[in-house]
Parts: structure tokens; sequence; C-alpha cells
């Protein structure tokens, strides 16, 4: 009888070799240490486009109306380092970064120094089960909000950590309280 050795424990990537890494049209994420490379192009369609900046809009809206420092809304891949140990970088389509994370950031990082307070991942053609729900649960643990988007079927699915997820359709209101407070829109702004 012969013995398998099991393989060796992936080897996590530093903060330094992820910076190094050339800006090549490749997207890529660190999750838990381990690098994660997709497609040179990510197969989006003109409804993936349209809802990001449907989304990016109604809560750039809400956010002019709070009292300063009002932190930021980005999109298109905003990047942020979501945990530390391990060392975690994820890409989101819409985030809101609260105040003090935008001034806990160096002005010249090309990341932001913590988890987004809200996180809008939009459904695209590539985007596994598997894939989705891994990126769910590492916004929960790092404190996030998440809302999973499905232009398709026109839902919003939101995620808070310690509660059932909660799926609205087009029909419904999407409210960001306690998180965004005084933000309210029909699911089906989203999508029009």
């Amino acid at each position: 009888m012969s013995l398998v050795e099991p393989p060796a424990p992936p080897r996590l990537m530093t903060v330094e070799e992820f910076l190094a890494l050339p800006d090549d049209g490749i997207e890529r994420e660190l999750i838990r240490g381990e690098l994660r490379e997709g497609p040179t192009v990510t197969r989006r369609n003109r409804s993936h486009a349209r809802t990001e900046t449907k989304i990016a809009k109604h809560l750039d809206n809400w956010l002019v109306t709070r009292p300063e420092p009002r932190g930021w809304i980005v999109s298109g891949e905003a990047a942020f380092r979501v945990r530390q140990d391990p060392l975690t970088f994820v890409g989101v389509d819409v985030a809101f970064a609260s105040a003090e994370l935008v001034a806990a950031t160096p002005t010249k990082s090309p990341f932001f120094e913590g988890p987004p307070t809200l996180a809008v991942e939009i459904l695209s053609p590539s985007d596994t089960h598997g894939s989705v729900v891994e990126k769910v649960e590492l916004y929960l643990e790092a404190g996030s909000v998440v809302w999973i988007v499905d232009p398709d079927f026109r839902l919003v699915t939101i995620h808070r950590s310690g509660q059932n997820a909660v799926a609205l359709n087009a029909t419904q209101e999407l409210s960001g309280e306690p998180y965004l407070p005084g933000f309210q829109v029909r699911v089906a702004d989203l999508f029009e």
C-alpha cells in the first residue's frame, strides 16, 4: 500500500506581490491570500453596465443629501482590502465607502484600506454560484451589507450578517435602513 502525501497548502501572496502584478487587463483578486485570476475580458453585457450606472446614480443622489463628512459611492470594480489576515482584496461593482474609511485610506492608495459599508455585486454572465457565495461570505465576515443584483430577473437580494437573506422584486421598495439612513428606491428604478 502506498501512501499519498496530501497536497501542499497554497502559497499565500503578500500585499507587495499583489500590487506588483502587471496591469495587463486580467481581472485579479486576492481571496484569503490566494490569487484569483479571471479572463482578460470579463463577460458583462449592456444590462449589467446600465444596472451598475443606475445603482451608482441612486446611491450618489442619496449621498449628497447626507451631512458632511459623507464618504464615497464608487463603482467599476473599486478595490477594497476587506481582510488583513489572510489578506483579501476584491473589486466591487458598486460600493459605499464610509467617511471614516475614506479618511483612513492614503490618498495615493490604489485600494481602500478596509471593507465597504455596502457592497453591491451585479450578476454577470461569467459569474459562478460558488464565486458569488464566496464573495458574500467575505463581505459579511468583514461587516459589510451586500446586495446581489440580478438584472435578468430584476431582483435584489440583501445579505446582512446574522440575518436571513431578503429578496426583493421589481414591485417592491429597497430601503437602506439602518446602514444607509434615509435611502429608499423602488427596485424597478434600478433596472429602468
